[in-house]
Formats: structure tokens, sequence, C-alpha cells
């Protein structure tokens, strides 16, 4: 099992209702398996919201293998007001 870190912002924050959550997956999890199941615990709430995936504060166009102690962050369009 390898431990990561995710950071929440903005609708995934709320949605899940924490800033962090740390989780232990299986190895060769990838940030879309790992998306996958950010959505599912937000139950319906990001339904429809973008997200930008990052990986040790850096972007990643496509899905990758996570690592263990790797911190992803799923990141919601910017909004403004």
């Amino acid at each position: 099992m390898i431990k990561v870190k995710i950071k929440c912002y903005s609708q995934v924050k709320y949605a899940l209702g924490k800033d962090e959550i740390s989780l232990e997956l299986e190895p060769e999890t990838t940030t879309a398996e790992l998306e996958e199941l950010v959505r599912e615990q937000a139950r319906g709430q990001l339904e429809g919201i973008s997200l930008r995936t990052a990986v040790n504060r850096v972007y990643v166009p496509e899905p990758v293998v996570v690592q263990d102690g790797d911190e992803i962050a799923f990141i919601p369009p910017v909004q403004g007001g």
C-alpha cells in the first residue's frame, strides 16, 4: 500500500467537507482512478465540474501513476464574483 495526501479546494472542499484527505491506495493507482474515488465520495456534488489535476504542485495533463508520499490536488475552474 502507498499513502497519498489529497488537497481539496473550492467545490471539492465543500463537497467533501475537508480541505485535506490522506488515503492508502494500491500501488499503480492513477490520478484518474483517484479522481473517480473523490467524485464517488462527493456523492454527485462534483457532477459536471471539470477538475485539473496537480501532483506535487505540478499540473499533469494526462493521468499518471501516483507514488508513495505524493500530494495530489483536484482543482476546479477559478470562480470570481
